[in-house]
């Protein structure tokens, strides 16, 4: 059993919302955005920051559904995860998350499901910010013009330099905030975010930079606006994190033993490639693209000669443990594209299914394959091998 050093922040993750401006039947934070729902895109950014406690606080009736949700997202963090009840406002939810830290925590985070996209380096960095006697928002600069309205009447300009747009999480040390809320909880107001009531106490409470997918989804629109940022750029995890692209190469000649494998499918009927492995040229250019995106060598180092337990091995052998080579280092693979170069086999009509299988093989990352000839010209045109050049993607976690 692995042991987990039991962390000193924890995150409040607060999904009461109900998505009545949405417009759906559930509450917002069940509410898918493709295959997964807003909370767990939100928990996905919570577990790929630095490890911390994990509270979620569900709306009653629907904390089985929270708990599927985080403990999918937590994997071998299980520990650290747990679900409580919210109560009747969004005040009395976060005293409930407050109620549920361990002893050790002396920072905590809150942060709104809602903003299913935050990235982990916002989360990290809000963590970090936040000192003994100092809360920490991020934020926006606002860059909109904003008037001060009476009913119908435009009353004034608003100098939008004084002016910053909140997000979560919002970080504070432990003991003042559970301090504050104890004070509102007597007093019984309410406050319209955790910073204004961490203020409201006599706490100063500073801005670091906030993201721009950091965005809250209240609307349809903000919805649409998540899954397209979520096709165009991948998860949260992966966000404002520098990516590294990698340049993979190779050539097979014709003339190997048994079948043609290539792009992780066999085919038969066609001369097979010569190699080491199956000759699968497709996979190995992805191989090294990926190695060399993440500075980890090449395919020779990890899989050449002096590997023999590779000899003969597959596409789905060869970029599974790439993968896992990748994920211990710490990066997470966007995508790869590759093209291969030759007169055979005619690809088009498998194209979806050796995307489909490269795809599996890594994971899940998103493959994309073309092929293309050389006009007769060199030792594809004139039918004595395969050259492929890929180029991948990836991310530090």
């Amino acid at each position: 059993m692995t042991l987990i050093p039991v962390p000193t922040t924890a995150i409040i993750v607060v999904a009461g919302g109900s998505g009545t401006r949405l417009g759906a039947a559930a509450p917002k934070a069940f509410v898918g955005i493709d295959e997964h729902s807003v909370l767990r895109h939100a928990l996905d950014g919570v577990f790929a920051a630095e490890a911390a406690q994990v509270i979620v606080v569900a709306p009653a009736g629907h904390e089985g559904d929270a708990e599927t949700e985080l403990l999918a997202a937590a994997g071998d963090r299980h520990e650290l995860a747990r679900v409580v009840t919210g109560g009747e406002t969004r005040q009395q939810s976060v005293a409930a998350g407050l109620a549920a830290l361990w002893g050790d925590v002396t920072t905590v985070l809150v942060h709104d499901a809602a903003r299913a996209l935050t990235p982990a380096v916002q989360i990290d960095a809000v963590a970090r910010a936040v000192t003994a006697d100092v809360g920490v928002i991020p934020a926006l600069p606002v860059i909109d013009t904003i008037k001060r309205v009476d009913a119908g009447d435009v009353v004034a300009a608003v100098d939008r330099s004084e002016l910053a747009a909140a997000q979560t999480p919002q970080g504070f040390p432990r003991a003042l905030l559970q301090a504050a809320y104890d004070a509102a909880s007597e007093s019984g107001a309410e406050y319209t975010d955790d910073a204004a009531l961490f203020a409201a106490a006599g706490h100063a409470v500073r801005h670091i930079p906030g993201s721009e997918r950091a965005f809250k989804i209240t609307t349809p629109g903000d919805l649409a606006r998540a899954r397209q940022i979520l096709d165009m750029t991948g998860p949260p995890a992966a966000a404002l994190v520098a990516p590294r692209v990698g340049i993979g190469t190779d050539v097979h000649a014709f003339g190997g033993e048994g079948v043609l494998w290539l792009a992780g499918l066999e085919w038969p009927g066609e001369p097979p490639l010569s190699g080491h492995s199956d000759g699968d040229a497709v996979a190995h250019a992805m191989v090294d693209a990926l190695l060399g995106a993440a500075g980890l060598g090449d395919i020779g180092e990890h899989f050449g000669t002096s590997h023999p337990e590779y000899a003969g091995a597959h596409a789905d052998v060869f970029l599974a443990r790439t993968a896992q080579i990748l994920a211990e280092a710490g990066f997470t693979i966007g995508n790869v594209s590759v093209q291969f170069q030759g007169n055979r086999p005619r690809f088009s009509a498998r194209r979806e299914d050796a995307e489909r299988s490269l795809s599996s093989a890594l994971g899940g990352a998103p493959v994309a394959v073309t092929a293309t000839t050389t006009d007769g010209l060199g030792f594809t045109g004139r039918g004595e091998g395969i050259a492929v050049t890929a180029v991948a993607l990836i991310y530090p976690r």
